[in-house]
């Protein structure tokens, strides 16, 4: 039986402030990407929100970002130096591995988040970053990335296990990196929409650009992101048809 993750970037809040719907979506997705304060979350949500994945044995997994708090992560952040952002990425690993740990859970993957990631994902020297700060933390961690892009080979270069993703949510650039959200189109909010897409980019192992490029890729995990309006909906169709179809979803930490 194929066998597929469902993820979601989460613990986005921060002090008195709430962003998404986290209690419901974990009854849903099999991973949680949790913020780790460069861009939301604080030790008090990042510990109330591995607390509640462990309870649905929901995995769990850091999601850093550029110091952006003001901009939730999504500003491009230009002239910070690869070697400086892998030390600021091992801070974040360890904060949320630390909060894991006194809380009886355990970290299985890393996944970047926001303009750390797009940037990531066409700047060699910056993936290289990612991938040997997720390395010298723990060489057992998933590095969740995009196929084709240069997460992928920096992941490979560094003997990295990973895990190939796909957006339900979000278009794609013909380069194969998710579209600009400044562009018309770029967040996809019709739940049906999404799971329809979804399900034909798990099977035809392909994803289908703006402009209608097809792009061949291998599929390991499936993101919606939390903070969109009806995420919780649209993460509950994804996954009610992958599973009509016959497809297993599960933990990748479990399988891959």
């Amino acid at each position: 039986m194929t066998k597929i993750d469902l993820n979601c970037d989460m613990g986005e809040g921060f002090g008195v402030y709430e962003l998404g719907d986290d209690e419901a979506m974990l009854d849903v997705v099999t991973s949680a990407n949790i913020a780790c304060g460069f861009h939301a979350g604080d030790p008090l949500v990042m510990a109330r929100t591995l607390a509640a994945a462990k309870t649905r044995n929901v995995g769990v997994g850091a999601h850093p970002s550029f110091l952006d708090l003001w901009g939730f992560g999504r500003r491009p952040i230009q002239g910070e130096r690869p070697a400086d952002v892998e030390k600021t990425i091992i801070y974040q690993i360890g904060a949320l591995q630390a909060l894991a740990h006194a809380g009886g859970h355990e970290l299985t993957h890393v996944k970047t988040h926001g303009s750390l990631g797009n940037m990531a994902n066409e700047d060699i020297e910056l993936a290289r970053a990612v991938a040997r700060a997720i390395k010298a933390v723990n060489p057992n961690y998933i590095f969740i990335v995009m196929p084709g892009l240069p997460t992928e080979r920096a992941g490979e270069e560094q003997g990295l296990r990973m895990a190939r993703e796909i957006y339900a949510d979000r278009a794609y650039a013909e380069n194969g990196n998710l579209l600009s959200r400044k562009l018309e189109g770029a967040v996809i909010h019709d739940a049906e929409a999404a799971a329809d897409r979804v399900l034909r980019m798990v099977e035809t192992q392909e994803v289908v650009t703006a402009g209608g490029k097809r792009l061949p890729l291998r599929v390991d995990t499936i993101c919606v992101h939390g903070d969109t309006p009806g995420a919780v909906a649209m993460a509950r169709r994804v996954r009610e048809r992958l599973e009509a179809a016959g497809i297993d979803v599960a933990p990748m930490a479990g399988w891959l």
